[in-house]
């Protein structure tokens, strides 16, 4: 998924139109959960989605894939669109209550405790399957690759990516079982 959306991405700056029609398909979902969470009204995160794909056509050509995943840029970008949504909602009431309608986005620090302990012990289970295999559940769950990808990757059949990937999370459940 990471390729395509790189590919895709070149394509849209290319003013590839064929191309931004699937990299809507591909990501709009995603992109519109971010708008959503932040501003809280389905009319406003679906101005704010059609905002961000004019952006992201417009600005396609300045994604740097050195510098970060596709899929990270065009969530910054809709959540920094959102944001200024939020900011300019404050501006216009001007008035004590708006600070507090603005989303506090941060972990509590027990969030953050709980969540850092349950990192590592997901990064311990994964250290105990194969490598190749726990860079498959890498790229599947985190990394958003679809099971063609990895079987591309690892040069294995697509049904041998769905038995590892389905024996690999087993693993994982029965370790973080203990």
């Amino acid at each position: 998924m990471l390729d395509t959306l790189n590919i895709l991405l070149a394509r849209v700056a290319a003013q590839d139109r064929e191309a931004f029609r699937e990299l809507y398909h591909a990501t709009s979902a995603k992109l519109y959960g971010v708008a959503l969470r932040i501003l809280g009204n389905r009319t406003e995160a679906e101005d704010a989605l059609q905002e961000v794909f004019t952006r992201i056509w417009l600005r396609a050509g300045r994604f740097d894939p050195d510098k970060g995943s596709p899929m990270g840029w065009m969530i910054a970008l809709a959540r920094n669109h959102s944001i200024d949504i939020v900011r300019t909602r404050r501006d216009q009431k001007n008035d004590d209550q708006s600070a507090e309608e603005l989303p506090d986005l941060r972990q509590s620090a027990e969030e953050s405790v709980i969540a850092h302990g349950e990192a590592l012990r997901i990064l311990s289970c994964l250290a105990q399957l194969e490598p190749e295999k726990a860079q498959a559940v890498r790229g599947a769950y985190l990394g958003g690759l679809s099971y063609q990808d990895l079987a591309n990757r690892y040069n294995v059949p697509l049904n041998t990516i769905r038995t590892w990937l389905r024996r690999s999370l087993i693993a994982l459940r029965e370790c973080l079982a203990t």
